[in-house]
């Protein structure tokens, strides 16, 4: 029996939804910071760190002014650029799968992620996942055109539609509160999974929780 979807099309995260790419973020971080005579975060106050645009996580986490916190995001790009998108980066398990399948029960699927744009189209080519997508949404270079979470999945949802996507039931997966904020400012449903880089209470305004991908998968498909 084929498999279907209440939603007409599903919305992803990226970094802690479905790439864990925490270990060149940390790595990156640590030499960015150095290099801007501020403390390098240690593992554990990563998770402030993944979700947000870096170009906000720098004022906030490390005191810096928009100005320069603009040079610190430029500097770490270009660490990133010569590290390869993909370094270290790995799925959790179980992610690429579904999204197999709901692209194989014929739902349509766009990332809707803070991460630079180009770097979110190097990590779904990396994991041979373009053919499940429709579109790749991210952030635009210097995070600051495109960069909140709502202006994001808007796009997402645009370009969705400019490609003959139904859109009438939207939901979007995500790991931070970034997400269900931005789905919630446009009337898009978010499941939140934990195990991404998130508090607990994160989640609170969430239309649904997912702590492992067999319940997420049994929240998107039937």
């Amino acid at each position: 029996m084929p498999s279907s979807s209440p939603y007409s099309c599903v919305l992803w995260d990226v970094d802690g939804t479905i790439v864990d790419a925490s270990v060149g973020i940390l790595r990156r971080l640590n030499v960015a910071l150095t290099h801007f005579g501020r403390p390098a975060p240690t593992r554990e106050e990563l998770t402030h760190w993944i979700g947000p645009p870096m170009f906000q996580s720098f004022q906030d986490q490390a005191g810096m002014t928009p100005a320069e916190s603009a040079d610190a995001v430029a500097f770490y790009r270009t660490l990133g650029k010569a590290d390869g998108y993909t370094t270290d980066a790995a799925t959790y398990p179980g992610v690429v799968e579904l999204i197999h399948d709901l692209h194989a029960a014929g739902i349509p699927q766009a990332t809707a992620s803070s991460k630079p744009e180009n770097q979110v189209d190097a990590l779904i080519d990396h994991f041979g996942l373009r053919p499940s997508f429709l579109t790749t949404v991210g952030a635009t270079p210097d995070e600051s055109t495109l960069a909140s979470k709502t202006d994001i999945v808007a796009e997402a949802l645009r370009r969705l539609r400019d490609l003959g996507a139904d859109t009438s039931r939207p939901v979007l997966v995500g790991d931070r509160h970034h997400d269900v904020e931005g789905g919630n400012a446009n009337g898009v449903p978010v499941i939140f999974v934990e195990w991404g880089f998130s508090d607990h209470h994160e989640g609170d305004e969430a239309a649904f929780r997912a702590a492992s991908v067999d319940e997420l998968r049994a929240l998107l498909l039937a």
